[in-house]
Parts: C-alpha cells; structure tokens; sequence
C-alpha cells in the first residue's frame, strides 16, 4: 500500500547528476521513496494511495542538513554581543553554567529544532550538553539527529570529569546506538578545550561504535595560536597528527587554513562545516571555501547556534556560502550553484555518513521531503529552480515538511508540537537568563 504521492510539483532531486523533473513527484511507503518521476507515471499509484497532495506551485525537494549547530543555545539568542569568539565564550560558558539543566536544555533545543523544522531542515548535528534531552527535543518536533557525548577538559555545565565524560558517551550509544532518527557521534569541543589525550579517547569511542566525530577547528587565528604555542603544531596538522582525521570526521569553521592544511583535510577525507553567518558576525574571518573545493574537500553548511548568529537560517547561510566568496576573491564562478546547494543536501548526508538514506530524493531513501511556495514575487518568473532554491528562497517560502514521509509541518505549522508552549515557557524564562551576565 502506497501511504503517500506527491504530484503536479517540480522536482529538485539533488542527486549526483542534478536530476529535475519540471511536472513530478514521489510515492512514499514505509517511509520511504518508493517511486520518483513525473505526474503522469505517479497518477496510478496515486489511485490507491492513503495520502495524495497537489504539489502545483511548489519545488519538492529533500529536507536540509544542518551539519553544525547548538540547538539549546536558542535560550541565549541576542544576549551577548559585539565581542570576538574568545571573550564571547567566556561569557557565553558563564551563562550556559547559570541556567542549564536537563528541562531548561529540552526547553531551550526544542525552540532551537522547531525553529530549523519551520524552516525546512530535517537533519542536524547537534553539539551540547545532556544529549539525550537533544534526542527528545528533536523527536518532540519531528526530526533526525546526530549527537552524543560532549568531551570538555573543565567541569563545563555537567561538572563531569573525564571518566563520567566516556561513561556519558558510552550510555547514549546503548540508548541510541541502533535508532533510525539517531546518527550517534562523539563531539570534542575543541583542540583548545580538550587536550590530545583526552581527544584520542573521543575519536576511540567513536572508532569503536562505528560513530561520527566532530569538533571545533580553525574557527579564529587566536585559536590557532593557542594549539600551535601548546603543541607546536596548527590546529588541523595536530588534529592529523593525532589520528583523528578520517571520513566520518567533521570539522565545524575551517576559517583559517593554509594550503597545507587544506591538502590535509582533501586526504584524510574530513568534511568542514561552513558556517558563514557566525564567522561573520564573530569577526572570524572567512573560510577559504573555493580553494576547499578546487582541493576535493567536501564542504557542507551549518547555522552554529542562534546564541552567536541569531538565528538559524539555512537558507541564509546557502546564500552567503554562494555570494561571500564570490565578492572576497572577485571570481563569479568562484563557488557555482550545484556546489552550493549540495553543501545543505548530498554533501551534509555524506559528510554524516548517511548518503545512502538522505540527502537527496531517491527511490530507497527516507522521504525527508520539503515543498517550498513558488507563487510569490521573488519566484516569479522562475527559469531555473536550482538558482532559485540558492539564490532567491527564504525559510519562510517553506511551507511542508515531511520526516520519513510523516508530514510535521503543514502549511507552516508543526503537527507534533505546539509551539506555544514552549515561547511561553521561555519567556517566563527570560529574565533569569538576563540576569545570568550581570
């Protein structure tokens, strides 16, 4: 029994060859694309399908990935401004200490992920404390999540030291370790923050399990004076020389790279999460993205958190990794289009190791699915929908989101969450969250 088709809409698959279907759909069973092709060839299962939606004025396409972000900092949006990240985190770290526990870190990822969902992700990696409370905020709103054990060198918010660290670590995978919606990970904060052994321990887990690793890299040139006056090494070469660099390793920034570091990351197979809204806004500078690429490295797109860019908008984060590099190497190929919507699609499905269930719609893969409003002045006319999907598309066109071909946003709202609750709770919130700075 087919339990879904979507018909009439123009389709960007996002797969390997940049497939669009001008007048297509999917079919959907047991939450997964069964069929992809035009209206005519679906209208048949259509027929005997639970579920058929109209997709006229509308791109389907897959449901972004967010490959970098900190989803319960959503609590701290606005509050500490105008500093670079190093003085930043201080008061960032003062903050999280005086209002994070497991409830308020729920309440803040729920806000954070209801956000992201609104606007079309359907999977993020997500670094922060009390991950299992991750885990219930994303399936609370209807989402996949990568996350797991946090390794900090101080006490941090949990006030955990290294062997409650890898107790922690090893308790999600047995709770997580077998979950569809779960893509486990071990998250290091940083080379800065967490010292080489203690890294290896993470990356040894990680290996054990099978599981993603990602940290912190290269985000400020104070950082990568801070490791290199340490251990005499940059941040990548001692990330490298660490052993820590593989394909299942992201690296969330990569702002400060030399060419050798970028021949580093292109042979190990690392991926670097571009994040250029909270580079920008932090001052930290711009990463070398074209020269990335030009490498063979895979490249994808992350938000960070709204504590240090405001807000977590994918769409705008697509736009700047298009546009900025463009402007500062004064190259209008420097990235194309193809390269950048595939930093929020296949290239973030690859760089969590799950190419082969998301990141594009494909028979076989999970029916992760947004369908975006092309009926307004900014789509009209629309000669191509790849340049208008990078170009021209904000999170608010997003009006349908489907999670396993499970609809959790119609028409703008969420179907398993009401929303409401949750602003009210973090209002009533607010002004202890204020008073945690002064």
């Amino acid at each position: 029994m087919t339990d879904l088709v979507i018909t009439n809409a123009t389709v960007v698959t996002c797969d390997d060859v940049g497939t669009v279907i001008a007048d297509g759909g999917v079919a959907v069973a047991g939450g997964r694309i069964t069929h992809l092709g035009s209206t005519a060839e679906l209208e048949a299962r259509a027929d005997n399908a639970r579920h058929v939606i109209d997709g006229a004025g509308h791109i389907l396409m897959p449901g972004l990935i967010n490959t970098h972000c900190h989803g319960g900092d959503s609590l701290f949006r606005g509050l500490i401004e105008d500093l670079p990240l190093e003085p930043w985190l201080q008061t960032v770290w003062k903050a999280e200490g005086a209002i994070l526990n497991p409830e308020t870190t729920y309440l803040g990822t729920v806000l954070g992920f209801s956000e992201l969902l609104l606007s079309g992700v359907t999977t993020v990696m997500d670094m922060f404390w009390y991950p299992a409370e991750t885990v219930k905020a994303a399936r609370r709103v209807g989402m996949r999540v990568s996350t797991g054990g946090i390794f900090f060198d101080p006490p941090g918010v949990t006030g955990h030291d290294l062997k409650g660290r890898v107790a922690a670590a090893e308790r999600f995978f047995e709770e997580f370790g077998d979950a569809e919606d779960v893509l486990p990970a071990v998250l290091p904060h940083g080379a800065y923050t967490v010292g080489p052994e203690n890294l290896q321990v993470a990356k040894e887990i990680a290996e054990r399990h099978g599981a993603l690793f990602t940290t912190h890299a290269a985000e400020t040139k104070a950082e990568q004076a801070d490791v290199t006056s340490r251990y005499g090494r940059s941040v990548i070469r001692h990330l490298d020389h660490l052993g820590l660099l593989d394909a299942r390793t992201v690296l969330a920034h990569c702002v400060h790279l030399d060419d050798e570091e970028i021949e580093i990351l292109a042979r190990t197979g690392a991926t670097v999460s571009h994040n250029p809204v909270s580079n920008l806004k932090l001052a930290s500078g711009v990463a070398r993205v074209p020269e990335m690429l030009s490498a063979g490295v895979r490249v994808a797109l992350g938000t960070d958190g709204a504590i240090s860019g405001n807000d977590l908008d994918m769409w705008l984060a697509l736009r700047l990794a298009a546009t900025l590099h463009k402007g500062v190497s004064g190259r209008a190929d420097a990235v194309s289009t193809g390269q950048a919507l595939a930093m929020m699609t296949s290239a973030g499905a690859a760089a969590l190791d799950a190419a082969d269930r998301i990141g594009s719609l494909e028979p076989g893969k999970f029916a992760d699915m947004i369908m975006i409003d092309v009926k307004r002045p900014h789509a009209v006319p629309m000669f191509d929908p790849v340049t208008h999907l990078v170009y021209s598309t904000a999170k608010s066109d997003v009006r349908h989101v489907f999670l396993g071909g499970e609809q959790v946003v119609r028409d703008g709202v969420l179907t398993r969450h009401g929303l409401h609750e949750t602003i009210e709770a973090v209002e009533r919130l607010a002004p202890k969250i204020a008073q945690s700075i002064a």
